[in-house]
């Protein structure tokens, strides 16, 4: 059972999402993001029709991806649960809404062209979240599982 945060985590929702036909049907999608997590840092790289690397990288490699998704771990939570219990991200829990309702930037970076990657993708980006509704998550931060 994969543990969130974790690039285990992280590459168990590339494999899903990259064996999923109906992200090979949404356009190509290049873009290198970082997903923050409290004070840990996670890269996933987008490529064409896949996600082709994932790590956990520092707050330097960070600011040199096209962007960060930031919010604290209790966000995260709250948001792989709503995905979990509904198959996909429903509400407020999807990556838009998030972004819209955050009173601080959701997706940051200093270029905004290379942060605009965030709205053109958003949908690929979305998919790769909800492939999570397939994993039986840990949390680092509870003992507590998440069960299918």
């Amino acid at each position: 059972m994969p543990e969130f945060p974790s690039v285990e985590w992280f590459k168990t929702a590339a494999t899903l999402l990259n064996q999923s036909d109906s992200f090979k049907r949404l356009r190509t999608c290049d873009a290198d993001v970082g997903i923050q997590v409290d004070a840990r840092y996670f890269e996933v790289d987008f490529e064409a029709f896949e996600v082709r690397d994932v790590r956990e990288i520092d707050a330097r490699r960070a600011e040199e991806l096209d962007f960060v998704l930031v919010q604290p771990s209790d966000a995260w939570k709250a948001m792989l649960a709503n995905i979990k219990q509904n198959g996909r991200a429903e509400h407020d829990y999807t990556l838009n809404s998030i972004d819209l309702n955050a009173p601080e930037e959701f997706a940051r970076a200093d270029d905004y062209y290379r942060r605009d990657l965030f709205y053109r993708f958003n949908q690929s980006f979305q998919r790769f979240f909800d492939a999570s509704a397939q994993i039986d998550t840990q949390f680092a931060d509870s003992a507590v599982s998440r069960p299918a």
